[in-house]
């Protein structure tokens, strides 16, 4: 039950300090965010990961996002069981974050939910179409969760210690490129939590936030088994 619970707890902080500092920014809305408010809110969601990594990272491996979990679990690293146990956990982390977030702020904040984006910032008028949030969502996830299995990949030795430090960096990077197109989900618990209070547009969007993450972390986990998968086999 601990490593369920250290779940829990790690994505309330990433989803509380990220989205915290989204609304703090003034990133929520992309007709407002310029570049100071994007670095800002990236670096806050990377640094949030590095800090519960290496919280929690002996508990339960600090998946705190339910596509990195399904991709441990398709790459054999991880139970069936445990897999649903480590999702239901994150995903009620992540609400609990968006409540206290919702009492601090209001729930017209807008909560750092994700969203398809109005393009202004990057010079072309109009709104993000669901395919091209979608596709965004799919390739930013797979490079993530990818990064993820490599750098904790037992192949890598003494670099294991600084896994949670290139996953973190790697999600500042990550949000860097997709917050104009989508706010960056990347982490389906991540998007349910702040969406439930946010309603409206956070509300109805939300199954491209779930069904793209997960379809990114099930190709990196095809992926890793193709370049990866035989040489953890020999590690063991």
């Amino acid at each position: 039950m601990k490593k369920y619970l250290a779940e829990m707890v790690g994505t309330f902080v990433l989803t509380f300090l990220g989205c915290g500092a989204a609304v703090s920014l003034g990133c929520d809305t992309a007709h407002i965010a310029g570049t100071p408010a994007v670095i800002g809110t990236a670096i806050a969601f990377g640094l949030a990961v590095v800090g519960m990594a290496y919280t929690i990272g002996g508990i339960s491996g600090c998946h705190i996002n339910p596509a990195i979990s399904l991709g441990c679990f398709l790459s054999g690293r991880m139970s069936a069981k445990d897999c649903g146990m480590y999702m239901v956990f994150q995903v009620i982390g992540a609400i609990l974050a968006a409540a206290v977030l919702c009492v601090l702020a209001g729930c017209d904040s807008g909560l750092g939910a994700n969203g398809l984006q109005t393009l202004d910032q990057i010079g072309h008028a109009g709104k993000v179409s669901v395919t091209t949030g979608l596709i965004a969502e799919v390739v930013l996830t797979m490079l993530f969760v990818l990064v993820v299995l490599g750098s904790t990949s037992k192949t890598n030795g003494a670099t294991n210690n600084f896994a949670g430090l290139a996953i973190g960096l790697s999600l500042i990077l990550i949000h860097l490129v997709g917050i104009h197109y989508t706010g960056t989900s990347v982490n389906p618990a991540r998007s349910i939590g702040p969406a439930l209070f946010a309603g409206g547009d956070a509300l109805n969007e939300l199954w491209i936030f779930i069904v793209g993450p997960f379809i990114g972390g099930a190709l990196a986990a095809c992926i890793w088994k193709i370049i990866g998968c035989d040489c953890d086999k020999k590690a063991e």
